[in-house]
């Protein structure tokens, strides 16, 4: 196996390692931006919905307790 110098070496990592990314084009960039906002805001309804029946859930079960629990 031959010997490369240090700086030989590090030059061809990069050679090799830039001709390997594939940058998004501006098409790609914008949908996958919509994406993951559409995808946020169904999570963020979806938690806030779970969280509001999961409230009324514990609210209804303190009012069976009556006025001393609250």
């Amino acid at each position: 196996m031959a010997k490369v110098s240090v700086g030989e070496f590090v030059r061809q990592v990069k050679t090799e390692g830039f001709e390997k990314i594939h940058w998004p084009s501006r098409q790609e960039t914008f949908r996958t931006t919509v994406m993951v906002l559409i995808m946020t805001g169904m999570l963020a309804l979806f938690f806030f919905a779970t969280d509001a029946m999961f409230s009324a859930i514990v609210q209804f079960l303190l009012g069976l307790l009556g006025p001393a629990a609250a």
